[in-house]
């Protein structure tokens, strides 16, 4: 069975903090920005999700969950993916997040560790970074989005390592 991600509808909203209660993640701020949340879904149930909180040109991404019987097939990098899509067309140019376990995953996909005070001032105000997650938390950031006035269009490619377009790793 195939998973499909989507935009979260509010009937979602339990099943994905479910979802963050099972997997011991934070639920606060959930439900005030679920309107920034997408699904996957299989079966007509909810498997994964991930969240943006938008801050001007600022978000934060939080509450990446993926069911435990669907964790090894790609899905957290689906969210991910179409997350960081969908912030892009959104307006957001510099996206942050915070994680105690998965700091390797979000590297792999092109974030950096910052200090957490590092982070704009916006998102310091979330309750995600103000109570939710504990201050060992990694801080991180992915810069993929021109600046205005930027001759840049689109989000850049990330550019192989190697003339024959392998990567070096």
């Amino acid at each position: 069975m195939d998973a499909a991600v989507a935009e979260a509808e509010s009937a979602d909203l339990d099943s994905v903090l479910a979802l963050l209660v099972q997997a011991s993640l934070p639920t606060a701020g959930v439900a005030e920005h679920f309107a920034g949340f997408l699904v996957a879904r299989a079966g007509g149930r909810v498997i994964g999700a991930v969240g943006l909180e938008r801050y001007g040109a600022d978000g934060l991404l939080r509450s990446l969950v993926v069911a435990p019987e669907w964790r090894g097939r790609g899905l957290g990098g689906a969210l991910t993916h179409q997350l960081v899509e969908t912030a892009g067309r959104r307006g957001v140019r510099h996206l942050f997040l915070l994680t105690e376990t998965a700091a390797p995953f979000f590297a792999a996909r092109g974030f950096r560790r910052i200090a957490r005070e590092e982070a704009a001032p916006a998102i310091g105000t979330s309750v995600e970074f103000a109570t939710a997650c504990c201050q060992s938390a990694a801080c991180m950031r992915l810069d993929r989005w021109p600046e205005p006035g930027s001759r840049e269009i689109g989000i850049p490619s990330r550019r192989p390592d190697r003339a024959d377009g392998s990567r070096i790793d």
